[in-house]
């Protein structure tokens, strides 16, 4: 049943958290309080969004030149966000040695920039750009510089900015945008980044299992878990009979797998959770709802 029960709920997390050999599994839900849009949660800006496909990106070179232009404009707001209370906390808990890992289903770079150093991006990273030719990987601030220069006097105000910095823009402010190519080859430049109908590389997959394997508990942050990328990480913790965590606005695909599951913002709650020992819980914030 489900009960309003916060500080039960708060000292019930500390338990599990306190006893060590956690893994994260954190989600877009986890960086909307440092100004980035999720795809399902409560910001849900962008639940109309028609996200780049990699076949569509790799078959079209109109594809390539929208999308450029439009991550173009969006990696500015992704560039300029910062770590939250949550991403805080989070790499609070893994320098008291909690933590056995996170893997993070987001690709803005926000737990390490908070000091998090355990970190696989499951979905990679907008900070790199990848030649799908030589396979060179180069800093996305490096293409910046490079589309900039290519497109003098190009400007274009977004009305909407996508969880993967995907700005939202006309086809005129699109026309006449010039794509750059790698600098080594030739060959076709890409965010380093998993594309929908694109697999995330299986030496990934494994280690994020075997982590999950050798884990204590899993802690699932931030994530509504409606695609499989996620929640097969759940569904493995749930068959090994491991505690599972969940704390995310809204409801999530693996609730029915989870030991416990918290209804609350983040950042909130997870600040106080570290301010708490790991069998004595302290006051959560109203509104924290709590299913056991």
């Amino acid at each position: 049943m489900t009960v309003r029960a916060e500080g039960t709920a708060l000292a019930r997390l500390a338990g599990l958290v306190g006893d060590g050999g956690v893994v994260v599994l954190s989600g877009a839900g986890l960086s909307t309080e440092s100004g980035i849009p999720d795809y399902r949660g409560p910001t849900g800006r962008s639940r109309n969004a028609e996200p780049m496909t990699y076949q569509r990106f790799v078959g079209s070179e109109e594809a390539r030149r929208r999308y450029w232009a439009r991550s173009h404009v969006g990696w500015r707001q992704i560039a300029a966000a910062r770590p939250n209370a949550g991403h805080r906390a989070v790499a609070d808990l893994e320098r008291r040695g909690l933590l056995a890992g996170i893997v993070t289903q987001n690709v803005d770079g926000l737990h390490q920039a908070a000091g998090a150093r355990q970190v696989i991006e499951l979905h990679g990273g907008l900070d790199r750009v990848v030649c799908l030719s030589c396979r060179e990987r180069t800093p996305r601030a490096d293409l910046d510089a490079r589309l900039r220069a290519a497109n003098p006097g190009w400007a274009a105000d977004a009305g909407q900015i996508n969880p993967d910095g995907d700005a939202v823009l006309t086809d005129d402010q699109v026309k006449g945008f010039r794509v750059v190519d790698c600098h080594s080859c030739g060959g076709i430049l890409k965010p380093d980044v998993v594309f929908f109908g694109e697999n995330v590389p299986r030496p990934r997959v494994d280690h994020c299992f075997a982590l999950v394997g050798s884990a204590r508990a899993l802690l699932v942050l931030g994530s509504s878990l409606a695609i499989r990328s996620g929640l097969r990480f759940v569904a493995r913790a749930a068959e090994l009979g491991l505690p599972i965590a969940i704390v995310n606005q809204g409801p999530t695909g693996g609730d029915h797998h989870a030991t416990l599951t918290l209804d609350a913002p983040l950042g909130p709650t997870l600040t106080a959770l570290t301010s708490v020992g790991p069998r004595d819980a302290g006051a959560v914030g109203s509104g924290t709802r709590a299913a056991q």
